[in-house]
């Protein structure tokens, strides 16, 4: 909606993803924190260095896009990115995967 959006809803919108943004990040760390018990400043380092790396060299990638096509087309290509955050359904439930390490055993 955004590359569609005038001026106005464009600055509504920014911050509107910002938090957006924001509010998710603190709970892809907890659930890492949760896959990997007892190394929670391990996993926290981990995730603040990946995510200002990835930054930074999509940062890169989408400028160098930009000087061989046009703003407009990254600006396009940039609105379908949250569509990745779909993939998040195929993340495994750690609900199923604790009962079952919690659930006691069949007696055969």
């Amino acid at each position: 909606m955004l590359p569609y959006a005038g001026l106005n809803a464009t600055i509504a919108l920014s911050i509107l993803i910002g938090l957006i943004l924001s509010s998710a990040f603190s709970a892809i760390v907890v659930y890492a924190q949760e896959l990997m018990p007892g190394r929670v400043g391990t996993v926290a380092g981990l995730f603040f260095g990946f995510s200002f790396g990835m930054g930074g060299l999509g940062a890169a990638v989408l400028g160098e896009l930009a000087d061989h096509t046009s703003i407009e087309f990254v600006y396009h290509v940039c609105a379908y990115l949250p569509a990745i955050g779909l993939l998040t359904a195929f993340l495994p439930n750690l609900r199923d995967i604790k009962t079952a390490d919690t659930a006691p055993s069949p007696k055969t």
